[in-house]
Order: structure tokens, then sequence, then C-alpha cells
């Protein structure tokens, strides 16, 4: 989860400072040579409903941006996801909280040799991790984005046309009940996931993906209990040779799953070794969906090409080691969204690929780039052998890691530390290394 692997990074890296503001769009007046759009507004479409789109639009809406919000998927419709999310979002996007399924205040960590440390006892009483289901969550805010004026088009995006020349439309070719249809507009937004469309489109460049494979299984009463406020995380190569693996607590069931990178033909089998090893307390659930969708595990070589920006997903913005994303996809969706109001004054004048850069991108990656370039180098460290596991687990049973850890991902700000508590928790990060690293290579002698 999000918040176990986050512990070293609040020790380490920068800051992530975001500021608590309502969604009151300002449009300044940047000094531009823009020309102004005359007998309209500025037109802009929006590639996908997640979080991230619905997020844009959202701001693009608000602010006097004529918005197209597109929807592949039905409104049941959902990828595989823990659901987590951190508390500043709840306010920060004004989530409702009878949107919430569980309260989390507490997270078991298994190592690989099932080692369990619970996580979670520096948490104030008014403090937890929201556990929601991502369809519940996807609709409320492409319901919201629509409030503000989003054109919503239930719609299968089939091609981008990119314009040769500099003020000339870009076209959006999609089908709607059956039909072929066409929209042209000045802007897009592309949300659309992993596998989007509208960054190959722009010729983005690839990326290397996780998948990440799920099973939501309804547990007896009883069973559901243990994980009333409970959600588990479980390391260890028979789970996953490179990432994690959960169970975590949903309105009446539970969602179990793993993800990999580096061995995706055998998902399958790590499945099965989830649910083998959390076996005694999911034993005689039913399985009542299963779902499979790639993961992003870093940003994409190109973000922003002409008058297109990516976000989300398309963009890349996963973190390694937890597999955060639907923060920093509502986060860039919203920052593109008010960054493109900004830039057009209201939707007032054509903007260009420079104003995105300077308002959008350079934003993103002054507050977020670090992190997720930190976090690329923890996973290497903690997730690259079963003795590195352990040793991250054992680090996870101390309290100061606990409180960083969660201050930093509750709040997504640096914690504030004691100077000799971070040394001895450094050192204490080296020996743990050591230790479990020596006593990985005695097992595999003895093994041998």
């Amino acid at each position: 989860m999000a918040a176990a692997t986050q512990a070293l990074l609040s020790l380490f890296a920068a800051s992530l400072p975001t500021k608590h503001r309502p969604l009151t769009i300002r449009a300044s007046k940047p000094a531009t040579t823009n020309p102004p759009i005359a007998g309209r507004k500025l037109r802009v479409a929006v590639i996908g409903a997640g979080p991230a789109g619905s997020s844009a639009a959202e701001a693009l809406a608000a602010g006097g941006v004529e918005t197209f919000l597109f929807e592949r998927s039905g409104p049941s419709a959902a990828k595989p996801c823990g659901g987590a999310i951190p508390l500043c979002m709840l306010d920060e996007f004004d989530i409702p909280r009878h949107l919430i399924d569980r309260h989390v205040t507490r997270m078991r960590i298994f190592s690989p040799s099932n080692l369990a440390v619970d996580f979670g006892k520096t948490l104030r009483p008014d403090e937890f991790i929201a556990m929601l289901r991502r369809e519940v969550l996807d609709s409320f805010l492409r319901s919201r984005a629509q409030s503000c004026g989003a054109d919503l088009i239930s719609a299968l995006v089939t091609d981008l046309e990119v314009p040769t020349s500099n003020d000339a439309p870009y076209v959006i070719r999609y089908i709607s009940n059956n039909s072929q249809k066409a929209l042209a507009v000045d802007v897009v937004i592309g949300a659309d996931g992993a596998n989007s469309r509208v960054a190959k489109s722009i010729k983005a460049g690839g990326y290397a993906c996780a998948i990440a494979f799920q099973e939501r299984i309804k547990l007896t009463d009883d069973k559901m209990e243990y994980y009333e406020d409970l959600a588990e995380m479980y390391v260890g190569n028979d789970v996953s040779p490179d990432f994690y693996a959960w169970v975590f607590p949903k309105c009446d069931h539970v969602a179990v799953g793993t993800g990999t990178v580096c061995s995706k033909q055998d998902i399958k089998v790590f499945q099965r070794a989830i649910r083998a090893r959390a076996n005694s307390k999911i034993s005689g659930g039913k399985v009542i969906k299963v779902e499979a969708h790639p993961i992003p595990e870093h940003p994409r070589p190109t973000r922003v090409r002409g008058r297109v920006a990516l976000v989300g997903d398309a963009a890349g913005y996963v973190t390694k080691c937890s597999g955060e994303g639907i923060y920093f996809a509502a986060k860039s969706g919203r920052l593109c969204g008010q960054a493109i109001v900004k830039a057009s004054e209201g939707g007032q004048r054509m903007i260009n690929e420079e104003d995105l850069r300077r308002e959008y991108l350079k934003e993103w990656d002054a507050k977020y780039i670090t992190t997720f370039r930190f976090l690329d180098l923890l996973q290497k460290v903690f997730y690259g052998s079963d003795a590195a596991r352990e040793a991250l687990v054992e680090l996870c049973g101390d309290e100061y890691v606990q409180r960083m850890t969660f201050e930093s991902y509750l709040y997504k700000k640096l914690a504030d530390g004691n100077r000799w508590e971070d040394a001895k928790m450094v050192c204490n990060t080296i020996g743990s290394l050591m230790r479990c690293n020596i006593l990985g290579k005695k097992m595999e002698s003895l093994k041998l």
C-alpha cells in the first residue's frame, strides 16, 4: 500500500507541497501574444472520464472553457484498483464522506516469511485511509464535471487527427450509438489510461507497464468483520517478484490482487499465491468480479505536444513502490485544466504548446517529479529480493517510521521529523538490509 512504502520517502525526498483550496478558477492575464477567439470560447476535448479526466473537465468548465468529456466505459465499469486515497484528497477535492466504504486505521504487512507487522499505531482518532470503489468515485467526479458545464459524450474514440498547421483544429473521431461522428476542438487532454490512444496519436513514446490483477471476493459477515478497519499487504517472490499483493476491504467484499512488471505471464500464478497466503481469512468467499489492467511504471517521455496534454495514467503518473495513482491522476487533471483556463484567459484566447509546458508541465514537475524518481529508487532497493522485503517489513515496525509515513502519505507533505531519529532510522535501514541479506544468503545455502 502507498502508506507503507513511502516511509523512507518522508526522510530523504523533497516535500510534497499541496495546499487545500476550493475549485474557484480565476483567469489571470499572463503576458501572451495568443490571438483572441471571436464569437465563441476555447473548445477542449478531454478523452477519458476517470479521476484525471473528470477533474480536468471540472476545472475547465468551471473556468469558462467549452468542455467535452468523452467516456467509453459504462457507469459501472472500473479497473482493478486498491481504492485507497489519502486523507487530504477528501478535503482538497470535496469528496463526500458517504462515498467511503471503509475507514482503514490498521495495516498489517506480511513479509516473505510471513512475519506480520501492524502499521497504524501513531494515527490520531480523526485520521484514516479512505477505501472506496473506483466506479463510485469515478461516477461522482464525472457527474460533478457535468454539473459545472462539461458536455459528457458516451462514445468510443477511434482516432485523433493532428493538424498540420498551428491554427487548425484537432478532430476527434468517435463511435456513439453505432454511428461514426467527428468533433473539431482547439485543445485535447488525454486522460485515457495506460494504453492511451491520444498518446499514440501525438507519438508520446512508450513506457514499461505493470499488470494489475484483482478479484473482488464476497465474504461472510463474520469474516468481513475481521476487515472492518484493516487492510493487508503481502510481499514476497511468491506473490510478486517486483511489487506487492493486497487484501483491501470494500463495502461488502474484499479486493484481493497483485501486480508485476517483469513476469506478466505469471500473474495468475501470483494471484493464486496471494489467495493461498490469505486463505484462512478469505476461504469460502465468492468471487463476484475479476479485473485486470495495465499500470504505467514511469512518466512518458513526452507529455505535451502541440495543443495536446497527457494526464493521469496516460502521462504515467503512478508511483513506484506503492502503485498510488488516484490522487496524482486527479491532481494532474485539475492542474492541467487550471493551466488551460489561465493561459486562455478563461477561454477567450487560443493557447499553444509553450503555454501548456509553462503552466502545466513545469508546475507538475516542480512539485512531484522528485517524488516519482525517488520512489523508483526505493522500489529497486526494497523489492529486489526477499531479503530486502524482510528488511522493509522489519523497518515498518518502528513507530517513528510509522508516524513519518502516515503524515507524509495522508497529507502529501513532508512530515516534521527529528534529526536524531532520522539518523537512527537511516542506520536502522542499513542495518536491516545487511542483516536480512546475510540471513537470506544463509537460508539459500541451507536449501542447497
